[in-house]
Parts: structure tokens; C-alpha cells; sequence
């Protein structure tokens, strides 16, 4: 499904910043692969998600899509490929709009789209099923702002609307780390329900390496920009934190005693 090949990355080429994050990286996703990815502060993990969705250019290499070359296409032509969320609730949606408005503008990427706005019957039915589907009761409240919502529902919404029109890949970065604790998990339940019954190929960025151990079928790990640990099947379900601490201070020699991963 997805191919990014010998992708380099740097910033602030030729100044006194000059700054590689991206090193030579290459990652093969097969359909339907649900892969985690951790790494310290500044190891390109939001980066290559930004590439991917084409916030910025590659230097080097070629990013293909479902067979598709990506590498120079723009932003606002991959968007109907792609699902994306992050970090922070309030860039998912619209406040002032509601949440059956949010919805469609979701279901109408990338579509054809006419000078009428309305909301059809037809469509009105399949937001409220999907939205039956989050167990939050906001199924009942289709009129309401999405202002009025908590960071915890706005989220889930979010996630909904990313993933409304079956998108070739779906983006998630940190997506839970700005909510507490219990509202995290259960967003990371829609989150492993809604990739799992859709078949989605996900790429999913957590600095919580219990949440990489237990979600996904694959793991990797990036450090300066290079993928140093891929592991996927049995294997990854064996592992531990302890597994995974000790990877990070073999191959950073302790650089990461003060990364907020340690704190996760």
C-alpha cells in the first residue's frame, strides 16, 4: 500500500540550522497494517508522516501510494487518499459548525461537490450509524456545535472523520497524548475498532510504548531519523517495556534518560 523509499529530509539547508531529520529512510506498509512507530524528541516520526501527507517535499526519494507516485504531488491532491489526527482535538474540527456539518464536510473529500449544501436524508442516516458506533450519545445531538464537545469527543469525532470515506492510509500523531488517561484509552478502543473493521492501513506515532506494545501488528523505531528496530507477528507481542528501554539506551548510549518517552 504504501512505499517511501531513500527519503531524505533536511532543514534550513546551507544556514548555521541546518538540521537532517530524515536519513535514507525507507518503509514498505502492505494493505491492511496497523504499524506504530516510536522515538525520541527530534527522531522524524512527524516528519515522515508530514511527507507522507505531503506538507513537505522529499529532498531525495519517492513516496508511492497504492501504486500511485505521491513524491511530488501537493497537499490538497492527497487529501482524498489520506486520513489524518493529531494531537491536539481542536485541529480536527470546525467549533462553530456542527457536528452533522463536520461530518460531511469529512464524507465529501475529494468528491465532486455542487453549489447546493444541504445534507441529504441518505447521509443523515449513515452519520447517525457511524456515530452509534462511538457509544458517546452524540448521535442524538447531530445540531449541536462541536464546540460544546469535550477534547474526548471531539477526538473520537475527529477519528470518525478521518476514516468516514476509507481512506489508503490513516496518519495518527500522538493522538491521545493530549487526553487523560481513561479518555485515551477509550479512544485508542474506537481507534483499534474503527482500523480493524475497516481493513485500514495506519501509521500510528505514540510516545506510550505500553500503546505501541499493545496496539498494531507491527512496531518500528526511529532514532536520528533512520528506522533502528522493526518487528511485526509473534514477535512484537512478546515484547515488554523493559525490551523496549533497553533497545533505546543501546542505541542512543543513554541520550533518551530525559526523553518524555521514559516519562510515558
Amino acid at each position: 500500500m504504501l512505499y517511501f523509499e531513500n527519503i531524505h529530509k533536511t532543514f534550513n539547508k546551507n544556514t548555521v540550522n541546518e538540521k537532517m531529520v530524515i536519513n535514507d529512510l525507507s518503509l514498505h506498509l502492505k494493505k491492511g497494517e496497523f504499524v506504530t512507530v516510536i522515538g525520541g524528541n527530534g527522531a522524524g516520526k512527524s516528519t515522515m508522516l508530514n511527507l507522507i501527507a505531503g506538507v513537505y517535499p522529499p529532498d531525495r526519494g519517492r513516496i508511492i501510494l497504492d501504486g500511485e507516485s505521491m513524491t511530488n504531488l501537493p497537499e490538497y491532491k492527497r487529501a482524498k487518499h489520506l486520513g489524518r489526527v493529531f494531537q491536539d482535538p481542536m485541529m480536527g474540527t470546525a467549533a462553530n459548525m456542527e457536528i452533522q456539518e463536520n461530518l460531511a464536510m469529512a464524507y465529501r473529500r475529494g468528491k465532486h461537490r455542487g453549489l447546493r449544501w444541504g445534507i441529504t436524508k441518505e447521509e443523515k442516516i449513515l452519520y447517525v450509524d457511524k456515530l452509534k458506533n462511538l457509544n458517546l450519545g452524540l448521535e442524538d445531538r447531530m445540531s449541536s456545535k462541536v464546540g460544546l464537545l469535550s477534547g474526548g469527543q471531539r477526538q473520537a469525532l475527529t477519528l470518525l472523520m478521518a476514516t468516514l470515506s476509507q481512506p489508503k492510509i490513516l496518519l495518527l500523531d500522538e493522538h491521545t497524548a493530549a487526553l487523560d488517561p481513561k479518555t485515551a484509552d477509550r479512544v485508542m478502543d474506537l481507534t483499534q475498532k474503527i482500523v480493524t473493521s475497516n481493513n485500514l492501513t495506519t501509521l500510528m506515532i505514540t510516545h506510550n510504548m505500553k500503546q505501541a506494545i499493545m496496539y498494531g501488528n507491527r512496531l518500528i523505531m526511529m532514532y536520528e531519523g533512520k528506522i533502528i528496530f522493526d518487528v511485526k507477528g509473534e514477535e512484537k507481542s512478546k515484547l515488554q517495556v523493559a525490551d523496549l528501554l533497553q533497545k533505546f539506551e543501546s542505541i542512543s548510549r543513554g541520550g533518551f534518560a530525559n526523553d518524555r518517552m521514559i516519562l510515558s
